[in-house]
């Protein structure tokens, strides 16, 4: 954990004193909502899958602002991701860590995201998330 957060306030750090446009994308039930709204509120929501997208400005720490689009990651909705590719700074790919049998599909996913014109200039990250580590993380998980 102190490697991967170590590893996060260094890519953090290159969008010091910017508005940043992020999008977070990942197989549906990944865990995206619940990251947004924990960074958002520091509390644990219920939440439900997103239809479409949620979109929300967060300032972890002062002079950092994202503006966060989260798109929902049900099959049935990425052909759609393509359409949110445009003008962002960087990409934010959620991968539940505790669900092997998807490690495929969101591989498979995630190459079809690099091979898209727009996104071979974009940062990214891969934030693994499981359900152990939401609950050391976020209490109440």
């Amino acid at each position: 954990m102190g490697s991967f957060l170590s590893t996060a306030h260094e890519a953090l750090k290159s969008f010091y004193g910017l508005e940043t446009r992020i999008l977070m994308l990942g197989l549906d039930a990944a865990g995206k909502t619940t990251i947004v709204y924990k960074l958002k509120l520091s509390e644990t929501v219920s939440t439900i899958p997103t239809i479409g997208f949620n979109v929300e400005t967060l300032e972890p720490v002062k002079g950092l602002t994202f503006t966060v689009w989260d798109v929902g990651g049900q099959a049935t909705l990425r052909v759609l991701w393509k359409h949110y590719f445009t003008n962002i700074e960087g990409l934010l790919f959620v991968v539940d860590s505790a669900d092997p049998k998807r490690f495929e599909e969101s591989r498979l996913e995630l190459e079809a995201i690099f091979e898209t014109e727009e996104m071979r200039v974009c940062r990214w990250w891969s934030w693994p998330t499981s359900r152990t580590f939401l609950e050391q993380s976020v209490p109440q998980c």
